[in-house]
């Protein structure tokens, strides 16, 4: 097991990483205050791994609470399913909830642990890649708006995270790829090193190789981990996370959320980054084929949608997080290993990158 920490001062918390984690109540039990536990997790996960946990928190009196799988149900409807099973069941300030699940599950159960009573404790337990070493780690919780990609929603840090890497054997391809290309997102903005030790191993990465999976996981969230404590809530340098998403959030907007899995969006987004930070001169060809080449080796789409037309990236990219005094920012690429994010770019050469959509 390798194990890390997020720093924030009186609110870090352990990132647990290894096989066969589900069944160790020892890494479990120093996070749980009280007898009341609630295990939050959805119809595809429940019949894997629900029995399991419920058996390795015996000791606690345990609430499911399954909940309908994807994107799609990421909404004010169902988080309320877990706040009426939390107030029929009489859970008090002590209970705490367990996500257990992808990144949805997690993002629903960390926002649900924010406003129950003003604020219950939480631990994430993520069970695809893509939550493993991106959405279960930050403290970033919420739901998703009709207008745009996890609008509604709060930071509030978890007390830990168990990444049990067993769980990965049970998902579809697609998702492996998806979860990819947030790991690839680690090497583009901080480690060149990285990205070519991805570019090396990344066959046997789908493959799920082990250690090489074990080392993935445990070097994408070590930065994220380091990202995170410098900047917790996103006032700073933590933006550069979000390299793709931009472009990401108002495809899975335009697309119906679920249809394209978060990180075959986020894919396409980092290659419209790439190409946009080409186009300003930050990147070389070789260096954005390069890239674009890693993308598509870890079984991504590289291109948006058929019909998914420039004005209808401009509509929905207007009302991303990260515009401010209603300036669009992007996450860019100075350099590989080095993001940037900004409002100074050439309008023309994003209008070039957009031209090519829809086709």
């Amino acid at each position: 097991m390798q194990q890390l920490t997020v720093n924030l001062d009186d609110r870090s918390y352990p990132i647990y990483i290894g096989s066969g984690l589900l069944g160790q109540i020892e890494l479990l039990a120093p996070h749980i205050a009280g007898r009341q536990v609630c295990i939050v997790t959805d119809d595809t996960v429940a019949p894997l791994y629900l029995a399991r946990l419920c058996q390795t928190l015996a000791d606690y009196r345990v609430l499911p609470v399954v909940l309908p799988t994807g994107e799609a149900f990421k909404n004010w409807s169902t988080l309320q399913q877990i706040f009426d099973a939390l107030l029929e069941a009489r859970h008090d300030r002590r209970t705490t909830l367990i996500a257990l699940g992808g990144g949805v599950i997690g993002d629903m159960t960390g926002f649900a642990a924010a406003c129950y009573q003003r604020g219950v404790d939480f631990i994430q337990i993520p069970t695809t890649l893509l939550s493993q070493v991106d959405s279960s780690v930050g403290g970033k919780t919420g739901i998703n708006h009709p207008a745009g990609k996890n609008m509604i929603g709060a930071f509030y840090q978890p007390k830990a995270v168990l990444i049990d890497t067993d769980s990965l054997r049970t998902l579809p391809d697609r998702e492996i790829s998806a979860g990819l290309a947030e790991i690839i997102k680690y090497g583009l903005i901080r480690d060149r090193q990285f990205l070519a030790w991805l570019e090396q191993h990344m066959p046997a990465l789908r493959a799920l190789e082990p250690s090489l999976v074990t080392e993935a996981i445990a070097r994408s969230c070590a930065i994220k981990a380091e990202v995170v404590a410098a900047d917790e809530r996103e006032g700073g340098v933590r933006a550069i996370l979000n390299l793709g998403h931009t472009f990401g959030h108002a495809i899975e907007a335009h697309q119906g959320y679920g249809n394209w899995l978060h990180g075959e969006a986020v894919g396409t987004g980092m290659v419209m980054a790439l190409e946009l930070s080409h186009r300003l001169g930050w990147l070389t060809e070789a260096e954005h084929q390069r890239c674009v080449a890693l993308i598509a080796a870890a079984g991504l789409p590289v291109a948006p949608p058929h019909g998914m037309l420039a004005e209808d990236f401009r509509r929905l990219m207007a009302v991303d997080k990260k515009v401010l005094d209603g300036q669009l920012r992007l996450v860019l690429l100075k350099q590989l290993g080095e993001a940037v994010v900004t409002a100074d770019f050439d309008g023309q050469a994003l209008n070039s990158v957009l031209a090519v959509t829809g086709q």
